[in-house]
């Protein structure tokens, strides 16, 4: 069986026409009736009935093009991601703080230094983007918490941390006033959560953990995967949350949200970029990581423990 038996065949099932098929593949009508011919031999069924005035597909026929679609658009796609490598484009998949907070930053610094480089980005939690680059579907990936599966490499490169933001308002600005927030408040307070998938919420879990605090003590009224959604919602005094602080510098710089800190080694961490250990990054992503590195300090939170794939 071969590429472009299966061309043929896809051709003249979706043309329901020999003729058309050969106009399509630029080949002769003859060469098409062969490949087809040469795919019943070979698999032993009948794949298309043609008559005077119309051609019939079998229901091996459906199987096999169902099966052959796949196989030429999984080639399509490989052509053309290698074919993009001479424009030297960089499939890079980030979670939700370095996407919004930490490209803005690192993609306009370093297409100054390297103009012939592009990005191609996906959006996702951490463990999409962990999952994602397993998958090949990423050259390199940016993400909110370790992972301890052997096939990646991960290596920190922004110091974060977590701190807990609430509404602007009488109660809170009390708390404020004596400079930090009773833990044991946590258990009396609606709060807002993200999704069990994002490097924040294993972060905040963390935190809660070293504090003695379970989530099912919580009063846990929404989880959302987006957090300017979160703080959105906690400035208009929903609730309030553990989020980090670079997502909520913005909210609590414009007297927004109150910030409270946390202490300092349950709410310290780090983001990652994250890569496959046994693939030979081409030159070019192999400067941008190295850029990446470079472009913050970071070091490893004390304390975290690695996340381990799913």
């Amino acid at each position: 069986m071969e590429l472009k038996q299966l061309e043929s065949f896809t051709n003249v099932v979706e043309y329901r026409s020999f003729t058309k098929a050969a106009e399509k593949l630029y080949i002769s009508q003859p060469t098409i009736s062969t490949h087809i011919r040469q795919l019943e031999e070979e698999l032993h069924s009948r794949l298309i009935i043609r008559t005077t005035k119309s051609i019939e597909i079998t229901p091996r026929g459906w199987e096999l093009y169902e099966c052959a679609c796949h196989i030429l658009s999984l080639r399509d796609n490989l052509l053309q991601r290698w074919a993009g490598e001479s424009r030297k484009i960089i499939r890079l998949g980030a979670s939700t703080i370095p996407s919004a907070y930490i490209l803005p930053e690192l993609l306009p610094a370093y297409g100054k230094a390297h103009p012939d480089t592009y990005f191609s980005i996906h959006q996702s939690d951490s463990q999409g983007i962990v999952d994602g680059l397993l998958q090949g579907n990423f050259d390199v990936g940016l993400v909110g918490m370790r992972c301890a599966d052997e096939a990646l490499a991960c290596i920190p490169f922004y110091q974060d941390r977590m701190v807990l933001i609430t509404p602007v308002n009488e109660h809170f600005l009390a708390l404020k006033a004596q400079g930090a927030f009773p833990v044991e408040a946590l258990l009396g307070e609606a709060m807002i959560l993200r999704e069990n998938g994002s490097g924040s919420k294993k972060s905040a879990d963390r935190f809660l953990e070293s504090m003695g605090i379970r989530e099912s003590e919580l009063q846990v009224i929404a989880r959302i995967n987006d957090q300017e959604a979160i703080k959105n919602l906690v400035a208009q005094g929903l609730g309030i949350s553990i989020l980090s602080e670079r997502a909520a510098r913005n909210f609590c710089e414009e007297k927004r949200l109150l910030g409270f800190e946390l202490p300092e080694s349950a709410a310290r961490r780090c983001l990652y970029l994250i890569y496959q250990k046994n693939y030979i990054l081409k030159p070019y992503i192999q400067k941008f990581a190295e850029f990446v590195k470079r472009f913050y300090p970071s070091a490893e939170p004390e304390g975290a423990e690695p996340v381990k794939a799913r």
